[in-house]
């Protein structure tokens, strides 16, 4: 990765597992060079991978081994706009399906504890409005925790839509 800038990532021994899942989840999306610890460190075991390089629907990242001192939170997350509810769910299934956790709002965390947003276009575009029509779809995904279109889009267009 010859790159000015990336997002660096903390897990505890398993940003290539991380990286793997990634790559193999989203498009635009693998992993990279992989480098091995040349010597014992706080959080890895030399010869244990310490970095791995990889890339997030075209985002580079970088993975970084070492011992459980930091933790993720919502500070940070990932969202994925999706087109459809097809592409919402497969999203959201193959991040909670994998040892990840639901979340309200259309956000998950995988199982490394990463939190991602869901979220489809027209649930953005819909806010992004303003107006009532705005305020409707709002309300209606603070009940939700995958995001519903198709009760949003009722939401929208009766103002009663969960």
């Amino acid at each position: 990765m010859d790159r000015a800038a990336a997002i660096c990532l903390w897990y505890e021994g398993e940003a290539e597992a991380a990286a793997s899942f990634y790559a193999a989840t989203f498009p635009d999306s693998h992993v990279g060079a992989v480098t091995r610890a040349p010597a014992d460190n706080p959080g890895t075991k030399a010869g244990d991978v310490l970095i791995v390089e990889f890339t997030v629907l075209g985002l580079p990242c970088i993975g970084l081994n070492g011992p459980p001192v930091f933790k993720h939170n919502e500070a940070f997350s990932f969202q994925i706009k999706t087109a459809d509810q097809a592409e919402t769910d497969r999203y959201w299934h193959a991040i909670t399906s994998n040892g990840g956790e639901e979340g309200m709002c259309g956000w998950c965390k995988d199982k490394w504890g990463i939190s991602w947003q869901i979220t489809p276009k027209m649930l953005l575009e819909a806010v992004a409005g303003g107006g009532e029509s705005a305020r409707r779809a709002f309300t209606a995904i603070l009940k939700m925790k995958k995001i519903d279109i198709a009760a949003i889009e009722a939401a929208i267009s009766n103002g009663d839509g969960l």
